[in-house]
């Protein structure tokens, strides 16, 4: 019985979970790149001939993103990534400030030089993504600084919330910047890392609300209508 344990096992580690789990991330990772813009339809031959998988595993990757509110399955439509609204951009927003608000003191609260070491290699990762001209690195990595914060404030639902809602935004963004805009300042992600080191919890808080208004702030409400290969939009990941 205990080899026939191992083998289920091993059956599960290069089976269907495995895959469809990537299909999943590579989407979501291309979202927060902003390679797969809202509005994007999503074949499932594509993603069989991409990931040689059955139409099975491309289902079940579909069902989770769609879970997430990252894709929309639409009657006679298939897949597309969703197209959130004006509105629900703002309450997308207003939810995710009201989240950072709680999750910035948590990681005051736990903060350890290890963490603090992690916080400014996630900034220096970005700063070489900007420097280095890949905007699709940066805007991904800039997401994945708040994906950070959430992590180390320790709360796991406080984590989970914001997985979904940092797809969300970054969709958002697809969808509303202003051509030319940067989206997320690098240098005032250096200044909550710096604000975080030295404990300052009141100064924190109110950066990382002041940081997320500036960026809806600089959304526009108009609709971007262009056609995407999704073999390119998902190639690396």
């Amino acid at each position: 019985m205990p080899d026939k344990r191992k083998a289920d096992q091993a059956v599960v580690k290069r089976g269907t979970t495995a895959v469809d789990m990537r299909i999943y991330k590579a989407v979501v990772n291309a979202v927060m790149s902003h390679r797969l813009p809202p509005g994007t339809h999503l074949g499932e031959a594509d993603f069989c001939e991409l990931y040689q998988v059955s139409r099975t595993t491309v289902r079940k990757a579909l069902q989770r993103l769609a879970h997430d509110h990252i894709i929309e399955l639409r009657p006679n439509r298939g897949a597309v990534i969703a197209s959130p609204t004006p509105q629900e951009a703002r309450d997308i927003f207003a939810a995710r400030r009201a989240i950072e608000r709680e999750i910035v003191p948590l990681v005051i609260q736990n903060a350890t030089p290890a963490s603090i070491q992690q916080i400014r290699a996630a900034i220096a990762a970005e700063d070489a993504a900007r420097r280095s001209g890949d905007r699709a690195g940066w805007i991904r990595l800039g997401g994945e600084f708040h994906l950070l914060l959430a992590q180390l404030a320790g709360n796991h639902v406080l984590q989970r919330f914001m997985q979904e809602l940092v797809s969300r935004c970054s969709l958002i963004i697809a969808l509303y910047e202003t051509p030319g805009s940067t989206m997320c300042e690098n240098d005032e992600h250096q200044d909550l890392a710096t604000l975080i080191e030295q404990r300052k919890v009141k100064e924190a808080t109110h950066l990382i609300e002041h940081h997320l208004q500036e960026i809806e702030e600089r959304l526009r409400l108009a609709d971007q209508d262009r056609k995407v290969n999704l073999a390119e939009a998902l190639s690396g990941f």
